[in-house]
Order: structure tokens, then C-alpha cells, then sequence
């Protein structure tokens, strides 16, 4: 076996203020700057030994800066997305102009879902890898032919050949993953990765793969990471936890990032049990299946917000996307979380198939219903490899491809006969405005900064950039929605060196 290649993992820097790759499922420049941890970069990071991972965003790396630190390296790992991809590959270029030698892998659900146009877009890509990559691209980075590598797409001999997929990774193999916190130790620093609604600084990692629910609209689990629910055994994800703490002591929670971690009520209670000896405060996803026990259960271990996704206020959308839950479960899982005190930051989508003008304003009313903490309102956006991007092109509903500016930024690519592109921004401000311009919630948000001085900091530069998102969405969907144009001035946005 030869010498392990000299590898970095890269988080592009595809747009400023991009989070779109390694960790985000919804790519996009957030209308606050925040970004989420490159978790899927970290376990090859750790199984190849002198690696190094660079996440550029959050760290203020640049196009330029990128270029310079691949000339040092043998093997380049990039994950794409989407929304980034063309300017990965003009980035790309760049960097093999700077370094003609290096070998490069493209990873990501991009793609795992088109490996064909993903090799032809760029003589520059060596290989794709589709669905998980963490071995894949370790047994390359170890000297693994390729055409003994699982998953692996490649060109030869003039043809694309794609190798036998992978099978996923089962538990005793997730258990034998280095720990992303090693790689965050490492690599990372924590202080760069905000988020508004949870505490800062935060360390996230995910617990489990995969997710059985069937949302039509969900990217990871129709991708890369699958619907087969796979876990890590909860002393695997505890020992994870304690090393955490122990490296991380200016830590204020730990995020956990699973698709769904409150999927299974028996596994969240025993986690429950064992993080509450160890005195931290935690956050995670969470469906609106877990019932009153099973939350209260979670509070006393630490529990302190969950990221909920509603999506919407109306029961036919929710069915017309299979969310496998209900309007009324929703308010009582809410209920419940106020009862117990836990807070809640609700995720809902305009857009989904069934939307009309009433339906917008039926689920602003629900949201000032349930009267979460926070809320994130998106466009809906049918991302390649998912159900509802199959329907919505069968049904000719994709008008617009386009799924971002030229700043990273979302714009709606679906649109209905009755429900213009332009309709749908403007309930997304309209969304924001009437549930957040009510006095008792906005003294709720400032009430809570008056008590911190690095919140209160972190609470004015987040409405100065939520306000200035807000303004151009406004005038973007006044001006007709034209996806042509930018909807936000960003100096310097593509990654690739266009705006110099």
C-alpha cells in the first residue's frame, strides 16, 4: 500500500456568507449570516491520516486564500451543492491551474443524484462519489484503485463507469466513525459557527442516519443519506458528548443534527437518561410525534429548544407533501413543549404544492398560533433528486431553474397559474412582519438581549442584516420577480474571482 495522499476536505467558499455545503440541508446565503458545522467532511477527515478540513465560510476564507492552500496538497475533496456548483467548477479550475497535479472528488448530493453531468461539467473532477463517502474517498486517499471503490463514478476509456453502490453504514460501523468533535479540535473553531437561535458558541454532530419520514421536499434523506433510520449506540454518542465538553469548555450547547432525533421514543429516553449526570444544555431536531412524557423526559436531560418543522398550516399541504403528521399534533406538541419549558424555533415553507394566497395566510395565523421562540419561513424549493421535484416538473410547475441569485441567495423556482414567484416572496416578508413586528414577541427577543451584552451585540447585527434581506425582497417581488436579477447586492460574490 503506498503512502496516504496528501488530502484536504473542502467546504467551498461558493458564495460570501454561503452556507450551502457539507452540513446545510438547505443551501442558501441565510437572510442572517449563520452557518452549520461540514459534519459529512469530518468523518473522512478523521480516517485519513495528515488530512486537513477547510470550511471556508464561516472562516473568512476566500477564493484567493483557497487557491494558495490547495497548492499544497495531493487529493482535493469538495463538496458541492446545487445551488454553489457552477461556481465550484470555476473555482475549481483555478485551483488546478495552480496545481496541475492535484486529484479531485466531487462529493455531495449534487453529485450522488446527477454523477453524469457532474463529470462532464469539468475534465478537472477525477471521480464522483454517490452516497456516503466517507470510506470511498479514505480507501482512494490510501491508494485504492478506483475501479475497486464502492460508489465511485469515474471516466475510462472515453465512457462514464459507475461502480456498484455502497451499502450504508450500519451501527457497529457508525460506532467505529472517528468522532467529528476530533476533527472540530482540530480544524475548526467554534466561535465561527453561529446560529441565531441556538446559544453560541455551539458544537454540533448528528447521532443517527438517515430518516424514515417521506417529506417529498426533505433533500438529505432522498439523497445521501437515505430513508433507513441507522443509529450509534447511545454509549458511542454519550462518550462523544463528554469528549465534547471536555475539549470545548467555552461551549454553551451541543446542537444535535440528525434528520429526526426524537424519532424513536425508547432510544431519545434512554439518551435522556444518560446526558442528565452530565449537567449540559442540548438542542436537536424533533418531529411532532413525541408525546408528553417522552418530552419531559428530555427536559430533565438537558433539553432546551428544538427545531420543529410545521411547514404549514394547512392540512391538505401537509398531506400533498406525506409530512406523516397533522396540524392539531403540532399544536399540542407545542402545548406541551410550554408546558415543560422547552423552547421551540418553528421551520414553515410558502410554496408547497397546494399553496394558494389563503393558504399563506392561514399558516401565518397558525404560526402566531403556536407562537414559537423563533421562526424561519423559506420559498419551497424542489431540489434535484427529490419527489417533489419529479412532480413539480411533471406537472410543468418548475418555470424557473434558477435556484438562488447570483449572491446564494433563495429565489423561488416553482410557480403556480394561480400563485406567482412574485406573490410568494412577498408573503415570506409578509410572513416575518406580521409575526415578528407584534410588540409582546418583540419585547420577548429584546427583553432577553437587555440581560447580555454579547447578545445584544449579536442581536443588533441580526436584525441590521435580517432588515436589509427583508427591504430587497420587498423590492424584488415589487419589480416582478425577476429571476434574472440579483436580489441582493454582494461584493464579491462569486467564489471564483468573476468580481474582482
Amino acid at each position: 500500500m503506498p503512502d496516504v495522499m496528501k488530502t484536504v476536505l473542502l467546504n467551498p467558499p461558493s458564495f460570501e456568507n454561503f452556507d450551502g455545503g457539507a452540513g446545510s440541508r438547505w443551501p442558501a446565503t441565510r437572510e442572517i449570516e449563520s452557518y452549520w458545522y461540514p459534519v459529512w467532511l469530518t468523518y473522512p477527515a478523521g480516517l485519513i491520516p495528515g488530512s486537513r478540513l477547510v470550511d471556508a465560510s464561516p472562516h473568512g476564507i476566500d477564493w484567493r486564500q483557497t487557491i494558495e492552500i490547495c497548492k499544497d496538497y495531493e487529493f482535493l475533496v469538495l463538496f458541492t451543492s446545487t445551488v454553489g456548483f457552477a461556481s465550484d467548477i470555476k473555482l475549481l479550475r483555478k485551483i488546478k491551474e495552480g496545481n496541475p497535479s492535484l486529484r479531485v472528488a466531487f462529493v455531495g448530493p449534487h453529485g450522488h443524484i446527477k454523477p453524469d453531468e457532474t463529470l462532464n461539467a469539468s475534465e478537472d473532477i477525477d471521480f464522483v462519489v454517490r452516497g456516503e463517502f466517507d470510506h470511498a474517498v479514505a480507501d482512494y486517499a490510501h491508494g485504492k484503485p478506483l475501479e475497486q471503490i464502492l460508489g465511485a463514478s469515474y471516466r475510462k476509456d472515453g465512457h462514464i463507469v459507475h461502480n456498484a453502490p455502497r451499502p450504508q453504514l450500519h451501527t457497529a460501523e457508525l460506532d467505529a466513525l472517528p468522532f467529528a468533535t476530533d476533527i472540530y479540535k482540530r480544524d475548526l473553531q467554534i466561535e465561527r459557527y453561529n446560529v441565531p437561535f441556538l446559544l453560541h458558541p455551539y458544537v454540533s454532530f448528528y447521532t443517527t442516519r438517515g430518516c424514515p419520514a417521506l417529506c417529498t421536499f426533505c433533500m438529505w434523506p432522498q439523497t445521501i443519506s437515505g430513508h433507513a433510520w441507522r443509529t450509534r449506540s447511545t454509549g458511542n454518542v454519550v462518550r462523544e458528548v463528554t469528549q465534547a465538553l471536555e475539549y470545548f469548555p467555552q461551549m454553551k450547547e451541543i446542537f444535535f443534527d440528525d434528520d429526526t432525533f426524537n424519532i424513536r421514543k425508547d432510544r431519545v429516553m434512554e439518551l435522556s437518561a444518560k446526558f442528565k449526570p452530565l449537567k449540559f444544555q442540548w438542542s436537536s431536531t424533533a418531529r411532532v410525534h413525541s408525546d408528553y412524557e417522552t418530552l419531559k423526559a428530555m427536559a430533565d436531560g438537558g433539553a432546551r429548544l428544538f427545531i420543529v418543522g410545521f411547514e404549514s398550516g394547512d392540512a391538505q399541504i401537509l398531506k400533498n407533501i406525506k409530512k406523516g403528521a397533522t396540524v392539531e399534533m403540532g399544536r399540542t406538541f407545542m402545548k406541551n413543549c410550554r408546558k415543560i419549558g422547552i423552547r421551540v424555533h418553528g421551520d414553515f415553507i410558502i410554496g408547497l404544492p397546494g399553496e394558494t394566497k389563503e393558504t399563506i395566510q392561514n399558516t401565518i395565523e397558525f404560526a402566531k398560533e403556536l407562537d414559537c421562540e423563533t421562526i424561519q419561513v423559506s420559498l419551497a424549493h424542489a431540489m434535484p433528486g427529490t419527489e417533489l421535484h419529479d412532480t413539480m416538473a411533471e406537472q410543468g410547475f418548475l418555470r424557473i431553474e434558477a435556484l438562488a441569485d447570483n449572491g446564494g441567495h433563495q429565489l423561488p423556482h416553482i410557480e403556480y397559474p394561480h400563485l406567482s414567484k412574485a406573490e410568494m416572496m412577498a408573503g415570506v416578508s409578509r410572513f416575518y412582519d406580521e409575526y415578528y413586528f407584534r410588540p409582546r414577541v418583540a419585547w420577548r427577543i429584546v427583553r432577553e438581549a437587555l440581560w447580555d451584552g454579547n447578545e445584544r451585540k449579536r442581536l443588533y447585527h441580526e436584525a441590521v442584516e435580517f432588515l436589509k434581506l427583508r427591504a430587497e425582497r420587498v423590492n424584488w417581488a415589487r419589480r416582478g420577480g425577476n429571476s434574472s436579477e440579483t436580489m441582493v447586492s454582494v461584493p464579491g460574490a462569486s467564489s471564483a474571482g468573476g468580481n474582482d
